[in-house]
């Protein structure tokens, strides 16, 4: 309970000071085990960390033993959408600390249907190798990966560079942007595109901005004009004309 609480409250070292020093962490989707000296940066970007994020028990904890099981909801933001998840973990005690967890999330997002699991009674992400908190970390890697790298200006990126990139598979990446962003990839990458080209709208603004599209990474016109208007209601001409008449307010 002391360890859930920690996590619940977000309080890093008071989770690292219960860890047995030869405590294993095992993450049964990733096929991973986590010893002492790993778990500081796997706590750290993994914890709920924004006001909207939180981790709660959707049952008593119960126990055999030296081991504990316990069930919860957790629900991270990826790329600006709040999904929630469930999951559990088998948690041994030696010396009075944490010296093993056994992490198995079931992963289904509320309120979604996943059709993959007809076929596979498995859910999506368990063959995948992603639970809860590894969709947050790839969701945040995918965002490091387009605001530095700024991969999305190049006009021919596709998945396969960006999962080359990324050390995620292309399996990972889609079931991120299409199961829980609602989104495909090239959606995902023209959004990027359009917030780029929108930070560089500055004064002087210009005439028209098709150059400017083009040198954000977008490969048609028409696309551009549809990504523009579907994020911001209007067409490009109506958006510079906005720009400018509060300009000439101000």
């Amino acid at each position: 309970m002391r360890y859930h609480e920690c996590w619940k409250h977000r309080d890093l070292e008071a989770v690292l000071a219960l860890y047995h020093p030869q405590v294993e962490y095992n993450d049964f989707f990733q096929n991973r085990r986590l010893g002492l000296s790993e778990l500081r940066d796997y706590v750290l970007g993994t914890m709920p960390s924004r006001p909207e994020e939180f981790l709660d028990h959707i049952d008593r904890i119960r126990v055999d033993g030296d081991t504990a099981f316990i069930q919860y909801r957790i629900a991270v933001t990826l790329s600006g959408r709040l999904a929630t998840f469930h999951s559990s973990e088998a948690i041994t005690v030696r010396d009075g600390m944490i010296w093993r967890i056994n992490e198995y999330a079931s992963v289904v997002r509320e309120g979604v249907e996943n059709r993959s699991q007809i076929s596979d009674p498995r859910p999506a992400t368990s063959r995948l190798g992603l639970s809860p908190r590894q969709l947050s970390q790839l969701a945040n890697d995918l965002e490091q990966y387009f605001s530095k790298s700024q991969p999305y200006l190049a006009p021919d990126l596709d998945l396969t560079q960006v999962a080359t990139a990324t050390g995620y598979t292309r399996n990972q990446i889609s079931y991120l942007l299409n199961q829980v962003m609602g989104l495909s990839f090239y959606q995902y990458v023209n959004q990027t595109r359009l917030t780029h080209l929108l930070d560089q709208l500055r004064p002087p603004l210009p005439a028209r901005i098709d150059e400017l599209a083009f040198s954000a990474g977008f490969n048609s016109l028409s696309a551009f004009y549809r990504c523009f208007r579907q994020h911001t209601g209007q067409s490009p001409r109506e958006y510079l004309k906005r720009l400018r008449d509060e300009q000439n307010d101000a």
